[in-house]
Formats: structure tokens, sequence, C-alpha cells
């Protein structure tokens, strides 16, 4: 079945935020539901019926794996089924995001389980043949690097390790598991098309000469983890080569290596996410201490990244999420940037098939479920901390700017969508220039 996405076709996507992090009692975490917080499961349909009257063709939808797959050999397919439906009867081709940050509960170990890798190899392919022909676009994981960095270096998410010990064990076990789920999916659905959805990196440093060294290798080392969970999929890293032995030196299971290797996981289309105002960062050298500090790069960062990943990989790809934080009119016109960005490059020859505005409402911030406390990799104004801390059960302090649609938080506590000028200027793309940007 045509997903939409074939050579010299072009896609306008939009996409709910649907991490979702179930943890197991022992983590002490409230779960992390967006579709919950942002009161996407009461207004689904008007929510995927107002994305297809902005233009969209297309959707990522989050298959919520720690709600479905409820325990091993068991799934509640009743509320994806109804979605997953109506996305298809009203136009949208939707690409399914199996996993967004969190497993099931009973995987009493998170990423770290020894059985996580075929749990979710079976819920792929159970997936993939459920649906079959109602979605055939399917993404295993969102962003190793970044479920990667909150679960296995800082700690923020199950299974709560740190160091890049525990980055390493977290990221072989993302890559097993997105290995055998693309395996289960292909075998389940012979025409699905793989998305593989990562964040995107931009690095540069800034300091006296004195700090130049120091930076520069840190830079570099930052440079060859954000690639490395796709070159582990892609069976690119061997033991005995350089980024091979720094896993080894750090935990990696010789074992999982050679399995990765020796079987090459093939994905259709690479998907980069980049945020212009917070993918970029400046390395700084505060004491001992390498610190990011998050800057703005605008259009010229989105060109760059993926020129790299072209030049690096060679692949199809789609950008899967972009959008910038601000008032209507900044948001706006990162639109109209982003997407001229976009045309440029697919006028070079670049094989670009498609733009996703992520998301398609505002959403609240992952610091909701640690009781407001800064999770970024990078300084948040303290204030901004503060009032989050102080929220008293609203998600208004939480909520993050990003969306089309603006949420506004009633008495009641329930959200109200107000489209403003990003969703206008969204739209004026998406119909008003046909098929390319």
């Amino acid at each position: 079945m045509a997903t939409g996405f074939e050579p010299g076709s072009f896609s306008w996507l939009t996409g709910i935020e649907d991490t979702c992090v179930y943890p197991a009692a022992h983590y002490g975490m409230p779960p992390l539901d967006e579709f919950a917080l942002t009161g996407h499961d009461e207004r689904w349909r008007d929510d995927l019926r107002w994305a297809r009257d902005l233009g969209c063709t297309g959707i990522r939808y989050g298959a919520a794996w720690p709600r479905t797959h409820v325990a091993p050999g068991r799934f509640d397919w009743g509320w994806l089924d109804q979605r997953l439906a109506f996305a298809q009867d009203i136009g949208l081709t939707v690409i399914a995001d199996l996993v967004h940050y969190g497993t099931p509960t009973w995987l009493d170990r998170s990423f770290a389980d020894p059985r996580y890798p075929d749990a979710v190899a079976e819920f792929a392919g159970v997936f993939a043949a459920r649906y079959r022909g109602v979605v055939d676009a399917i993404t295993p994981l969102n962003e190793p690097v970044t479920t990667a960095s909150f679960a296995g270096l800082r700690g923020v998410w199950p299974p709560a390790l740190t160091g890049w010990n525990g980055w390493t064990t977290v990221t072989t076990q993302l890559a097993l598991g997105m290995n055998r789920s693309i395996a289960a999916i292909r075998a389940a659905n012979p025409d699905a098309t793989v998305v593989h959805v990562e964040a995107s990196a931009l690095y540069e440093t800034a300091g006296s000469a004195g700090d130049a060294e120091a930076l520069t290798e840190h830079r570099e080392l930052l440079e060859r983890i954000a690639v490395l969970p796709t070159e582990l999929l892609l069976g690119r890293v061997r033991a005995e080569g350089e980024l091979g032995a720094w896993l080894l030196a750090h935990g990696a299971d010789p074992a999982a290596l050679d399995e990765l290797a020796a079987r090459p996981a093939s994905i259709d289309i690479l998907g980069i996410n980049y945020y212009p105002d917070l993918t970029p960062r400046v390395l700084h050298l505060v004491g001992d201490e390498v610190q990011q500090q998050a800057v703005n790069r605008g259009a010229e960062g989105l060109e760059s990244v993926l020129r790299d990943a072209e030049a690096r990989w060679g692949l199809p790809m789609m950008v899967t999420e972009t959008s910038i934080e601000g008032t209507e009119e900044v948001r706006a016109a990162w639109v109209d940037a982003s997407t001229a960005a976009v045309g440029r490059l697919r006028e070079g020859g670049m094989d670009l098939r498609g733009y996703t505005w992520w998301p398609l409402v505002d959403f609240v911030d992952w610091s909701w479920a640690v009781g407001g406390r800064n999770v970024e990799e990078f300084a948040v104004d303290a204030s901004v901390i503060a009032e989050r801390t102080e929220a008293n059960g609203r998600v208004t302090p939480y909520l993050r700017r990003m969306g089309l649609a603006r949420l506004e938080e009633e008495e009641d506590g329930s959200l109200v969508r107000r489209p403003d000028a990003s969703a206008s200027a969204f739209a004026n793309r998406a119909v008003g220039t046909g098929v390319t940007p």
C-alpha cells in the first residue's frame, strides 16, 4: 500500500505530543502521559479533524506502548482501533510512533530490563499485523538519543541510570529493540515503511584559548554520541572499531554489538527532529564542568543538520519535528523560514519527503512529573522553575507554547484550543502552495 512517502512525493504533517512514560511503582514518579495531560483523550476527533483541515495529509501519532501492552502477550487495542480508523477515514496517513520514551510497567527495569528487546519486538510485530492497510508507516522508537539521555545518562526517567555506563546500557538495549522490532514489522507487513526518527545535534564551543582543548574534546564526544544509536541500528559499529571500543569500555555487552553488526536493520526514511532554539548548543567551561547553553541558529541550523545527515547516511529524509517556543508571531515566522529552507534543499536535489510541525497543540513540560524540577540539559530561568513548583494543580505554568494552537486552561481544568497566526502560516504553506514547500 502506498503511504504517500514514496520517491518524489512530499507530505505536510503534524503530530500530537505523545510522550508516554508509565513508571513502575518503585520509581516514585507519576505517569507522564501527554494524551491525558493535554486533553487529547477527550478531544481526539476534533484534533485529528483540525490537522486535516490545516492541509496535513499525514500525522505522527503515538501507539502508547505503556498503555496498550498490558502484560506479556496481552494488549488493549480498543482505544487505538477507534483513533487509527478515524484518521484513515478522514484522509490522514498515520506514522505510528510505537515507543515515545516509556515502557510498560511490567518491565521492572524499563529499558534496562533483559526482556525489553523481545517485548518491544512482540508489540511491533502484533501492531504491524493488526493495522496492516490502516497504518503502513511505523517509527519503532522516537529519538533514541534523547531517550538514552533522560533514562540512561541523567536519571530523569526509568530506569533512572546515570553516567556514560548508564547511557551505554540503555542505548545498546534500544538498538537491539529497534533492530528486532524492524524485523518483526517487516515479517508482519512486508509493505511497511519504517521511519527512523532521531533528534539532531548541533554543537559549537565558546571560551578562552585555554579552554579550547577540553571543549573540543567534549564537543567531539557529544557529536559521536548523537549518531551512535543510528550507527548501531544500521550495523556500522564494530567491537574492534573506535566507537565499539568506547561502548565496551563503558559496559556494553559484546554479544549485543555482535548481533547488531551481523544483522543490520534497514530503514526507509530517516526522520530528523530540529528545534531552532533548542537543538543548537554552545559549550562553555565553568570550572572543570562543561555546560551547555541553547542558542537560536534558525534556518541555517536546520539546513546544516539535514546536509550532515544526508552526507553521513545517504537516506531519504523527512523533517519529523520542528517548531519554536514563543509568541504566535515568532512561531509563524519559523513556519515560513523553516519551510523555505526545506524548499531550497529540495530544489538542490535533497530527497526530503515531508515536513512536520510538532506539536499540533501546546504540550505540558516534562518537569510536571518531577514537581517542577528542571529536566533539561541546559539552564532554565529560575523564575520559570519557581512558577512551575508553585503551580497548585494547574498545568498552565508547565505549558510549552510550541503548538499551532495555544492551550488555554479553564476554571475547571479543561484545556481549550486557540489556533493563532502560526496555524494560518502553516495552512497557507500546506494548502496554498500545493505539494512542495
